[in-house]
């Protein structure tokens, strides 16, 4: 159940990134801490993992030198990034599909709902 969850994280996160050019951030970090219980340092971390290369190389190795990741969390960002693979190339087409006005409203909306979830946990 946790591969399912981490890849469509990964695909959401890859959807949003294509729409909106976000995704560990704003997808990743709140499904890791409102679903799957993570810590906010560990969910953080997972999300650089699935970052990685370039952006996240340097950070995760030092969430990893001071325990708060473990393996696990590296193979759950592995996994998260597969789905970020494929949800880009979706998120991109949807977005082009819209107006800029409908996309500019449409990220709002997502942005307070994010806030207000992690204002609240």
């Amino acid at each position: 159940m946790q591969i399912f969850w981490m890849l469509l994280t990964g695909a959401a996160a890859g959807v949003l990134s294509g729409m909106f050019g976000i995704g560990g951030g704003i997808i990743i970090v709140p499904v890791l801490v409102l679903i799957m219980g993570f810590s906010q340092h560990t969910a953080n971390a997972t999300s650089l993992i699935a970052l990685l290369l370039p952006v996240g190389l340097l950070g995760v190795l030092e969430y990893y030198r001071v325990g708060k990741i473990t393996t696990e969390h590296i193979w759950f960002g592995i996994v998260i990034a597969v789905g970020l693979f494929g949800g880009a190339l979706l998120g991109a087409k949807i977005a082009t599909s819209l107006t800029n006005e409908v996309l500019r409203k449409i990220f709002a909306v997502f942005i307070g709902i994010v806030a207000v979830r992690m204002w609240l946990q």
